[in-house]
Order: structure tokens, then C-alpha cells, then sequence
């Protein structure tokens, strides 16, 4: 399918709601951005649907209905370049999509009310850990976490580690990957 837009001519390489669908499509025709909604009822992880984007090497916008703190910080935490409501205004949207397209990172003015107005982290903890945190609170085995961070199996597991400590050391234990993702979500870091 081909569009012309403010942007010029657009092709579309897939649209529908199957991310292994979109990801193998991408991989037979490579794509310049990826506009993604989070609501895609196909009973995955909004995150991981995120994060497997990224990975293939796609910049992604999302364009999503979803726009609560926790879901904003996580898709952006996870790679996803830019998030702008479905609300936004069709101008709005097409500065996102170009600064996707020149992978520049982007919000919506709403989007980036609702991330200034909402600041729940309660242990400070460096970007990485953050970062591996929210990966592996996600549903992501280390495994993948260190393959998405560039890292080995180890030191993906020595950033959880460390963010174990620290909550432990302020008074909140999270032994469990359970216990990490109710405190994340607590923390708005994931959905």
C-alpha cells in the first residue's frame, strides 16, 4: 500500500496486528520506522512487542491510546524512539514520525506533560540498571536482557543483582522477578 503525505510518499510494508507478522515482513523488505500501537490484542507484552521491534533494528513510534506513566517510561526505556498519544494532533504527529525517521527521539506535548508530571522512583539507580530492571521485569530471561543491552549473560545478571541490593538496602526486598515487577510497576516503570 502507498500513501502521500506531507512527508512525501510512503510505503507500507505490513499493517495488522501480528508482530510476527511485522517482523517478517520486515525482515524480507527493511523499513525506515515502525509506528506501533500498544493495544494490538494479540496477548503479548506491549513491552516486549516493543522491545522485539527494536531489536530487529527498526526505529519505532508509538502511537498508542496507552499513554500512562509506567507504559510511556517503559516503551521508551526499551528502545522505542518516540510516543505520542492517538490524540495528538496530525502536525504533531508528523514532527514524531520524521524525527523517528531520522532517529531522533520524540514526545507529544500530552506525552511529555503526563512523564514531567509523574516521578514515582523511589531508589536511585544508574540507567543501566534501570534499564536491565525493566527488561527483565518485562518477562525477558537474562539471556536476553544482556543480548539487548550489548552485555553478557553475567553482567545482565550483576545489574539485576545490584538493583536487588539497592532496594534491599532501602528497606525494600525484591528476591523475585515477581517482587521486581511489582515494584517496577509500582514505580511506573512498567505497564
Amino acid at each position: 500500500m502507498r500513501l502521500v503525505t506531507a512527508l512525501g510518499e510512503i510505503d507500507f510494508v505490513y499493517s495488522g496486528t501480528s508482530l510476527e507478522t511485522a517482523l517478517a515482513a520486515i525482515a524480507e523488505r527493511p523499513v525506515d520506522c515502525a509506528i506501533l500501537d500498544l493495544d494490538l490484542g494479540d496477548g503479548r507484552s506491549p513491552i516486549l512487542n516493543t522491545s522485539d521491534l527494536v531489536d530487529s533494528g527498526t526505529p519505532v513510534l508509538i502511537v498508542s491510546a496507552l499513554a500512562d506513566p509506567a507504559t510511556v517510561r517503559a516503551a521508551l526505556r526499551v528502545g522505542a524512539l518516540g510516543y505520542v498519544s492517538k490524540q495528538t494532533p496530525t502536525d504533531e504527529l508528523m514532527l514524531a514520525v520524521e524525527a523517528t525517521l531520522q532517529r531522533q527521539p520524540s514526545t507529544s506535548r500530552d506525552v511529555a506533560a503526563i512523564l514531567y508530571s509523574d516521578d514515582t522512583a523511589t531508589v536511585p539507580l544508574t540507567d543501566r540498571e534501570r534499564l536491565a530492571m525493566v527488561l527483565y521485569a518485562s518477562g525477558m530471561k537474562i539471556e536476553m536482557v544482556a543480548r539487548r543491552m550489548g552485555v553478557k549473560p553475567a553482567t545482565a545478571g550483576e545489574y539485576i543483582k545490584r538493583v536487588r541490593e539497592k532496594y534491599l538496602k532501602a528497606g525494600t526486598p525484591v528476591p523475585t522477578k515477581t517482587d521486581l515487577y511489582r515494584q517496577a510497576r509500582e514505580e511506573g516503570l512498567v505497564p
